[in-house]
């Protein structure tokens, strides 16, 4: 395996890194500069989040689609869901919960 068919692995963090202080570093200056309505500013945020989630699973974590990692991707798809209804199970069972104890806002 030659140096000019694969890259670098520090390249591949230094790039990682580089995304995601300025996908970290927008949201700061939006919130900070107050550029947008509270609600837009929220968005950006949230999709902000969502392609920072992704370049930490492309860069750090070495997931994509190729078929050496698709097993891992799997096995993280089903982990998330497991975290989603487990978290929204127990939101549903508090905020549930609470209107039964009548302690609704």
């Amino acid at each position: 395996m030659s140096g000019a068919t694969k890259t670098h692995p520090a390249a591949s963090y230094l790039v990682g890194f580089a995304l995601a202080v300025v996908l970290t570093a927008i949201p700061f200056v939006l919130v900070a500069m107050k550029a947008l309505a509270p609600i837009p500013t929220m968005e950006v945020i949230g999709l902000l989040g969502l392609v920072q989630a992704v370049v930490h699973l492309r860069y750090f974590l070495h997931l994509d689609l190729r078929p050496q990692s698709r097993e891992r991707l799997i096995a993280l798809a089903f982990a998330a869901v497991i975290v989603f209804i487990m978290a929204g199970g127990t939101f549903w069972i508090m905020t549930d919960l609470n209107a039964r104890m009548g302690m609704g806002m």
